[in-house]
């Protein structure tokens, strides 16, 4: 007998507004969307935002111009939720049909979808207005408290604490159950109380993320978004077994998204931070649940930054925070370092140049301490090891979290008088 099978794939993550800072590309800047294939093949689709468009680009390309019959929940109508959608081009072949579902929204009364819909498309906004959209389109209204089933699969929903309105979903499948409770809140006793209920005992809890706790409790408050610290909170609470932090600031750079990750994770077992790209499987042997994460949100980033290949020949004195350190570095990098005597709180060129190159802080070099965390944390590593320079102890160490392009061989330079770095891009 076979276990029924969940994927869910992450395509858009950021919230407020898509950005291209190539300091967030590791973890993506386009807006809200989710997919979620059910076991039963039920296709699933969590918001609208601009990652709609690279999800409508993959299941053109696999499916021609017929794409399988869609579900798209819609959580409210603010524009990175709903942006993607004159950019998904299944919805201009004929032969597909699309089922949307969202909330009745006091300021545009009955139909307000399709009215959100057809204004964003509406001249001068937009080149072509809905009615170059072929495919069928169905849209139901739902409200907070509601519960329906799209194929095998039930369907709860929410409202939440965000300005004018948001609702989250609940999804019970046979292979585990999803909660996608983006944009909302804490403060409003009813409404944290109805996210609770919704997500309890969940498998996957996907949660708004976008401000740290100081942020939420100063300038941020009433903007409508969650902590990192409120959502471990509640999934203690309600025993939700994996934890996602989502909706990440425009503002968040991939080190301020690892920062909040690594404080989610000192504080609960199972926490990821959303990555485009990132693919969870439910179902999978034992009950585990499965996090595929996307080597090419790296590998865009090393592209645009890195030589195909790139030598970099270190020499330092003995010990952190002293002596004249020398850097230099060939191929197309190509530049002179040097530096004078350093403060204790900052190492050897060794550390402050892969800072530079890698977008990591000094603290996360100390030997045998994992750095970052995230995607980076689990799938990308440094490799380090002895070069026996002065016939020096060997001493292996493993510094994780930086590039999975790279090995490396060296001594850690407090052991040696002279280090000698060598990086080489690999693929």
């Amino acid at each position: 007998m076979s276990v029924p099978i969940a994927k869910l794939s992450f395509w858009g993550v950021r919230g407020a507004t898509p950005t291209v800072d190539p300091g967030t590309w590791r973890y993506g800047g386009n807006t809200p969307c989710l997919e979620l294939i059910a076991p039963d093949g039920t296709q699933i689709i969590l918001d609208c935002g601009t990652g709609l468009r690279m999800l409508g680009n993959r299941l053109a390309a696999a499916n021609g111009d017929r794409v399988p019959e869609t579900h798209i929940f819609v959580t409210h109508y603010h524009w990175d939720h709903i942006q993607g959608i004159p950019f998904f081009a299944p919805l201009y072949a004929e032969k597909n049909e699309f089922h949307f579902y969202s909330f009745r929204s006091k300021f545009l009364g009955r139909n307000s979808l399709k009215q959100v819909f057809e204004t964003q498309m509406a001249l001068p906004y937009f080149p072509v207005d809905m009615s170059a959209m072929n495919a069928k389109r169905r849209f139901q209204e739902v409200a907070g408290g509601d519960a329906f089933f799209v194929g095998e699969n039930k369907v709860t929903t929410r409202t939440l604490n965000h300005p004018q309105g948001c609702l989250g979903f609940r999804i019970e499948t046979p292979a585990g159950t999803v909660v996608y409770a983006t944009d909302n809140e804490p403060g409003n006793k009813e409404m944290d109380k109805s996210l609770r209920e919704l997500a309890a005992g969940a498998d996957i809890f996907i949660n708004d993320a976008q401000y740290t706790p100081e942020q939420l409790a100063g300038p941020k408050r009433g903007w409508g978004h969650s902590s990192w610290k409120e959502g471990v909170k509640i999934a203690r609470e309600v025993n939700a077994k994996t934890l996602v932090l989502f909706h990440h600031d425009p503002d968040s750079t991939d080190r301020a998204v690892d920062a909040i990750l690594r404080h989610g994770r000192e504080e609960f077992d199972s926490v990821f931070a959303a990555s485009e790209g990132m693919v969870i499987t439910l179902g999978s042997p034992g009950g585990r649940v499965d996090a595929h994460m996307p080597g090419t949100r790296t590998a865009l980033r090393r592209e645009a930054q890195f030589p195909e290949r790139l030598d970099v020949v270190l020499h330092g004195e003995t010990g952190f925070g002293s002596g004249n350190d020398h850097g230099r570095t060939e191929g197309s990098l190509d530049q002179e370092r040097s530096s004078g005597t350093r403060s204790a709180g900052r190492s050897n060129t060794l550390t402050s140049l892969a800072s530079d190159l890698f977008d990591a802080s000094p603290a996360d070099f100390r030997p045998g301490r994992p750095a970052m965390g995230g995607p980076a944390r689990d799938h990308f590593q440094w490799l380090v090891g002895p070069l026996g320079i002065d016939n020096a102890r060997p001493t292996a160490v493993a510094w994780t979290g930086l590039s999975g392009a790279f090995r490396e061989g060296v001594q850690p330079p407090r052991f040696l008088r002279n280090v000698d770095l060598r990086m080489r891009k690999t693929r």
